[in-house]
């Protein structure tokens, strides 16, 4: 049997691509910005050539109703809405109460609209977690409301974290799940268990780290990880962190003619700065030399931007800006200069085969922003699992 879907605020893809993969057929998607909907008709449309309805249109514009009537879809008959509404309003990096009133954060309410109308038996919401902080009570409470008064029930409305599910990357996500109550939904549980652990729980299979993502560490520097990072900032022996080396996965390098292996290309300073920063290395750590004029004399703030990397744990989370070292930990692990955005890619579990257009800063809006493919799967598996 197969379940029919449609992708609220689609981006490049990601939900889409999770939905595909847990065997959903999609029927439509929306998207505003047109390098994301570029790539979503590249992907989708043209290279897997998918029967997919593609609106590159403003969400506000856009009649809940003529869309399911051009979709051929009776009242209650979609399975499922996914959706992750624009999330800067509800960013846990603003201060204070920035993001209050922000227009973005009405999106989550327009999301409603759809589900009004189509009245699938489930809905998918994704956002970041500053949708839970208290500053935001009111667009939650609203929304919450809505689904209640139209007959769902929210069985998860929480954060959850991508590395427990596979992605080998510390991504934390708030999902809000609601199903119709007359809907065919059996036995509900949700979320899935975790499939991944952390190296002290005694559990496996542990965190995937970022290695995989990356070619293997070439054998002249196993030493310089032990001298420059493992030695002084873990209780490993040598021995053992030449085992923790050599057992890591690894990726495959990045094809030549890849249109997502390109990184920034760095001015003489900042690849001073690269090559004056160790291995597994933060802002930091670089020479005094080379450290951050605003991050001198005791300051200890944003101690990722301009860092390396580390090899062996799950990735700092990849946004927006991964592909300038100034906006996070997004240095390659041992080369001077940042992650290409392929590597970027791969940290949010997207395959090689899925490309993205436009310029860099494009490119990279679209990765940050994406769900991580290989946990929507594991999330909207287990939701059609429970559909009859």
């Amino acid at each position: 049997m197969s379940f029919t879907a449609i992708d609220l605020f689609a981006g490049a893809g990601g939900f889409t691509l999770s939905a595909i993969e847990a065997g959903v057929d999609v029927l439509a998607a929306i998207e505003f910005d047109k390098a994301a909907a570029y790539t979503y008709r590249k992907n989708f449309i043209e290279q897997q050539q998918r029967d997919i309805t593609l609106l590159n249109d403003d969400i506000n514009q856009i009649s809940p109703r003529e869309l399911r009537q051009e979709l051929g879809l009776e009242v209650s008959e979609l399975d499922l809405i996914l959706g992750g509404p624009p999330c800067q309003g509800f960013s846990t990096h603003r201060i204070k109460n920035a993001g209050v009133g922000d227009p973005r954060n009405s999106l989550l309410l327009r999301y409603f609209e759809f589900v009004h109308e189509f009245r699938p038996k489930i809905f998918l919401v994704e956002n970041v977690s500053g949708l839970l902080w208290k500053r935001h009570e009111e667009y939650l409470k609203k929304f919450l409301a809505l689904a209640d008064k139209e007959n769902y029930e929210i069985k998860f409305c929480n954060a959850l974290n991508a590395k427990d599910y596979g992605v080998p990357q510390n991504r934390k996500r708030v999902f809000i799940y609601g199903v119709r109550r007359d809907s065919d939904v059996i036995n509900i549980s949700f979320p899935p268990a975790p499939t991944h652990f952390s190296p002290g729980s005694g559990k496996f299979p542990r965190w995937r780290a970022a290695s995989c993502a990356f070619e293997p560490i070439p054998d002249y520097l196993y030493h310089a990880y032990w001298d420059e990072y493992f030695r002084k900032k873990t209780d490993l022996t040598y021995e053992q962190t030449m085992e923790l080396l050599g057992e890591l996965e690894y990726g495959t390098p990045v094809e030549k003619d890849d249109v997502c292996g390109v990184h920034m290309v760095p001015t003489k300073l900042m690849e001073e700065r690269f090559i004056d920063t160790p291995l597994n290395g933060s802002r930091e750590d670089a020479g005094e030399r080379h450290r951050l004029r605003c991050h001198s004399g005791g300051y200890k703030g944003h101690k990722d931007v301009y860092g390396r990397v580390l090899i062996h744990l799950p990735s700092n989370t990849i946004t927006t800006g991964c592909h300038n070292p100034s906006k996070g930990r997004f240095i390659h692990p041992w080369e001077n200069h940042g992650i290409t955005l392929r590597h970027a890619a791969r940290l949010q579990s997207f395959p090689d085969s899925f490309n993205f257009f436009g310029n860099s800063t494009e490119q990279a809006r679209q990765i940050g922003n994406a769900i991580p493919p290989l946990l929507g799967t594991i999330l909207i598996r287990e939701i059609c699992s429970r559909l009859k």
